[in-house]
């Protein structure tokens, strides 16, 4: 039971999907790029464009969702089970060759833009603790954490002196 309707549908839909994780791989390396010339407005510009991206790839979601729910409907399953191979299973041959490469390039795709997104997260992280560092600095904070020695700060900045207690006792 091949439903041409179908196979146009999908693979529209991994069209939209693909054009949309490649704009979101491109704006995520734009990203990292501003991120590493330490490019404020670079880096504030990229996160609103991939807000934007974001919110594009909310209503694919849903457009994903409908296919789903409409593929069920055909193969007589609720849409969480639907599967990719049970779609092909709906369309020609040629259709589902098509489809799975598709979704492979998608995921590769997707894959790539988690590890760059880490990439950057990381660098941030890295930039905001050398800020948060500057800032102790010029406004002459005490470190967070342990001093040389093992002490803590005290509530003026300042390591207290260690304290050597004995006992010379003779019983």
């Amino acid at each position: 039971m091949i439903n041409p309707m179908l196979e146009a549908e999908l693979l529209a839909h991994l069209d939209g999907q693909i054009a949309s994780a490649r704009r979101l791989l491109k704006l995520v390396l734009g990203q990292g790029e501003a991120i590493r010339a330490r490019d404020t407005e670079g880096v504030l510009g990229k996160l609103a464009e991939i807000q934007t991206e974001m919110g594009r790839r909310g209503r694919l979601e849903q457009d994903r969702t409908k296919l789903l729910q409409d593929a069920g409907v055909l193969l007589g399953l609720p849409a969480p089970q639907v599967t990719l191979e049970r779609l092909c299973a709906l369309i020609s041959a040629e259709g589902g060759r098509a489809a799975r490469e598709r979704s492979a390039e998608l995921r590769g795709l997707l894959g790539e833009i988690a590890r760059e997104h880490g990439i950057n997260r990381a660098l941030m992280r890295q930039e905001l603790a050398f800020l948060s560092h500057l800032v102790r600095l010029i406004g002459q904070e005490p470190e967070a954490g342990y001093q040389p020695g093992g002490q803590t700060p005290d509530a003026a900045g300042q390591s207290a002196p260690p304290l050597h207690r004995t006992l010379d006792l003779k019983a």
